[in-house]
């Protein structure tokens, strides 16, 4: 060990070190805020036979533990204790401890699995369950059973729902330190008026001048350091401009603050301090001095929208668990009070742990994570929770299009350059294949700003300049790690970067890269464009209407600048950050960068398409070429002499989608189908289908291109073409279009009803008969009219009608028609078309 378990503060972890120790493999360590497990148990396992590597979620944390293990040491940070981030790296040949993130570890696990020189390691705030922590413990796992048994792991979590880890663990055995935090006293404090829940990115502004009079509150009832929880830095910077004039210095904390400021705000000032922070303040790190906790309820996470592509951070209610952290931050060092801005009932409705980031999350990443280690679906693998299967199969196809992963969804050579960027794989597609384009430090100041969503308004060439004249050491400490991995293998957990694989749009001026030119070829506007749009190619966006300020994405998504927007009336634009309010019909967009047609087509040349197209739409045939990026139409040109058969099967189309009344149907188009209709029903084939559902797809059009064609149609010859010639010369045996009657008149078929064809013939010219004549079989029903041509009897059964039911008709008619014949025999008597 570095220091004797004596020599360390006295925290409750001092306690269980003993059992630490003596654990060998895997363990779980179950220790409350402030008990002192991230920093005391790294030292007490340092000075065995290798490293200890302690893993943390987040810089801030990683930094702030190695420098309190160092002050415990008297030694500067970076001698037996250090720590590694992006972007920065403190570690010598003497370092014992190195604090690392759970991103650089993981990307440590790829380079070198064994992780040789390491005894052990410590995942700190497994509870947080982000992305790299869960892929972390999956690998550790996997190295411990297949590589090295002996190194010891020990994953250490802030809550009492440790049991899932330790079955990750293998059943590893769970050792819990009891805390002995100050009591600290809760009080409720909702808003006086109800306030709009949260969506997006949106928090209401009445709560956070509700919060800013809870600080107040908070000041003046207790003495000491207030620490104040909010979702993000913009809140931050609302609260803060609503608390002047206080008599304490108001500091933030969040991670997009340059290192040494994050530092101020975890070190004891000359006068009392509001700390306003983000989650980053929730574990992992001590804020000395604080003896009151605010706390809004909120919180940010990630967010996919799949289905558009569009990535986003959304603002949740806290989760009960994060609740409880929050508020130990008051008792660590006396008695604390947190106050909370909500009801009681309202924290009883709120979810016992935060949502794990795999379910909800880009998963773009951590896919080409699983890809280099070997398993890219994941199946193996001890994760915590298995990967959504429609987020991961939208991810691993990303990955095909970038080019990192082959079909197989094996890690390729590119794949494998652009991890070692150490950025999100479409970000760091757009460093290196944008780099010979814009140049390096373009690039690289171009993507640095992405990374971070560092955007102060949505035009990013704006915030891209300010930045370039502003003093932000965060952004220039990661543009430089940028520029260095674009030549060579930088200095902190980054590989050799092979050269990247150029692009169209890397090649068309190669010349002045290489002569330092490069920077002229595009204006800074489309050089921020062209980062963006290969970045994120299907959010290259074209506006909808002249001057407006609604675009459409390549993608498909509509999305919209807000009102007052200095990019409205651009025609193109890049989009690097939208979001869409459940329910909204189009995105919002946060930031974007102009574009113009042509960088537009080389951002997103892999959704670049030129077909022919021959449909129906808007009522009529359409052909033309038309070339297309995405969803976006580029140029039309209208086809002069389109394929018929394309053309016939436009005309099938319409009429599927309008109906058959596109068609002229005359009395004898209509009576030919009723009779077609009555052979297929009553013999089948080869008689044809003439339903609509049939003929949607079988008429015969002829030569018809148009939809004015159709209505000139000669139906009959149409329906005609159905038949086989043989076929044909049956029609009028098997469904004649007349049936000649006694009388001898030829009297129209009715067969409106394919199943019972009707003949509608008066009594007097049916006398002769004694059975209904009969149609393939099939006996006619016979409507018998009178003299006036009204029905008088409905039968299929002649002989019957005349047996029983002409007595009694001719009863009633013969006093009616008198001039007419109503003989008493009519089988007998002789037919007539006249009167008598």
């Amino acid at each position: 060990m570095l220091i004797a378990d004596h020599a360390l503060p006295d925290l409750p972890i001092r306690a269980v070190l003993p059992r630490i120790r003596a654990t060998e493999g895997a363990a779980v360590l179950v220790a409350p805020p402030g008990t002192g497990k991230t920093t005391l148990v790294p030292l007490a396992l340092a000075g065995t036979a290798g490293k200890v590597v302690v893993a943390e979620p987040r810089r801030l944390a990683a930094r702030a533990a190695a420098r309190r293990m160092a002050g415990l040491l008297g030694e500067e940070v970076g001698r037996r204790v250090g720590f590694t981030v992006r972007g920065e790296r403190r570690v010598s040949g003497h370092t014992a401890v190195e604090v690392v993130t759970t991103g650089v570890l993981v990307r440590r696990l790829h380079r070198d699995p064994e992780l040789a020189g390491t005894a052990a390691v410590i995942l700190d705030e497994c509870h947080e369950r982000h992305l790299d922590s869960d892929l972390a413990l999956a690998f550790l796992v996997e190295v411990r059973a297949a590589l090295r048994p002996d190194l010891r792991l020990l994953a250490t979590s802030a809550t009492a729902d440790a049991q899932r880890i330790a079955e990750v663990l293998g059943g590893a055995p769970t050792i819990a330190a009891e805390s002995r935090l100050f009591p600290v006293e809760v009080h409720w404090s909702p808003p006086p008026a109800p306030v709009t829940p949260p969506h997006g990115l949106r928090v209401d502004p009445r709560l956070l001048d509700h919060v800013a009079a809870t600080v107040r509150r908070a000041l003046a009832e207790d003495d000491g350091d207030v620490l104040v929880f909010l979702p993000g830095a913009r809140e931050i910077d609302t609260v803060a401009g609503r608390l002047g004039g206080l008599d304490a210095d108001v500091l933030p904390l969040h991670g997009r603050q340059p290192a040494a400021v994050q530092d101020a705000a975890l070190r004891p000032g000359p006068r009392r301090r509001v700390v306003l922070a983000t989650a980053v303040a929730e574990s992992s790190l001590t804020v000395p001095g604080v003896r009151s906790v605010v706390d809004a309820g909120l919180s940010r996470v990630p967010r996919m929208d799949h289905a558009r592509g569009l990535g986003a951070l959304a603002t949740v209610p806290v989760s009960r668990s994060s609740a409880e952290q929050r508020a130990g931050r008051a008792g660590r060092e006396a008695p604390g009070r947190v106050y909370r801005c909500w009801s009681p009932a309202q924290h009883d409705r709120l979810p016992a742990q935060p949502e794990p980031e795999i379910a909800a999350a880009d998963l773009t990443g951590f896919a080409l994570d699983l890809a280099l280690w070997g398993h890219p679906d994941g199946t193996g693998l001890a994760l915590p929770d298995r990967p959504p299967a429609g987020a991961l199969q939208t991810a691993v196809a990303t990955l095909h299009d970038l080019g990192a992963v082959d079909s197989d969804g094996r890690v390729t050579a590119r794949g494998r350059a652009l991890a070692d960027a150490g950025l999100h794989p479409r970000l760091a597609r757009a460093l290196l294949d944008g780099a010979p384009a814009v140049g390096r430090r373009r690039a690289a100041e171009i993507v640095a700003l992405l990374a971070e969503d560092r955007s102060t308004s949505d035009d990013l060439v704006a915030t891209w300049r300010r930045a370039r004249g502003g003093n932000d050491p965060g952004w220039k400490s990661e543009v430089r790690r940028l520029t260095s991995a674009l030549t060579r293998s930088p200095d902190n957990e980054a590989g050799p970067t092979p050269q990247p694989t150029r692009t169209k749009a890397d090649k068309r001026d190669m010349s002045a890269e290489a002569d330092g030119r490069s920077e002229l070829r595009l204006p800074d506007d489309l050089a921020a464009g062209l980062i963006v749009g290969l970045a994120y190619p299907e959010r290259v966006a074209r506006v909808r209407d002249p001057g407006a300020r609604s675009y459409l994405m390549a993608g498909g998504t509509a999305a919209d600048l807000a009102p007052a927007s200095g990019l409205a009336g651009l025609t193109w634009i890049a989009v690097a950050g939208a979001d869409r309010t459940p329910g909204a019909r189009t995105a919002r967009i946060r930031t974007a960068a102009p574009l113009d047609e042509a960088t537009a087509r080389e951002a997103a040349a892999h959704m670049l398409t030129r077909d022919t197209e021959i449909h129906w739409a808007d009522g009529d045939v359409v052909a033309r070429e038309v070339t297309r990026l995405g969803a976006i139409t580029l140029t039309e040109r209208r086809l002069a002499d389109p394929d018929p058969q394309r053309v016939q099967a436009a005309l099938h189309e319409g009429l599927r989608r309008e109906g058959l009344a596109l068609l002229t149907w005359t009395r004898n188009a209509v009576e030919l189908r009723q009779r077609l209709a009555f052979a297929h029903e009553t013999l089948g084939a080869p008689w044809p289908d003439v339903s609509d559902e049939a003929l949607l797809d079988r008429l015969d059009l002829g030569t018809c291109r148009r939809r004015a064609d159709l209505a000139k149609l000669d139906v009959s010859t149409a329906l005609r073409r159905l038949l086989s010639w043989e076929v044909a010369g049956r029609l009028d045996e098997v469904a004649p279009e007349r049936l000649p009657v006694p009388s001898g008149s030829k009297i129209r078929v009715d067969y409106t009803d394919p199943a019972a064809p009707v003949l509608a013939v008066k009594v007097q010219e049916a006398f002769g008969w004694r059975d209904a004549p009969r149609l393939a079989g099939v006996p006619v029903l016979l409507h018998l009219l009178s003299p006036a041509g009204r029905p008088v009897a409905v039968t299929r059964d002649l002989a019957s009608f005349w047996h029983q039911g002409y007595p009694q008709v001719r009863a009633e008619m013969r006093g009616r028609y008198p001039r007419h014949p109503w003989p008493e025999d009519p089988t007998t008597a002789e037919p007539t078309r006249r009167r008598q």
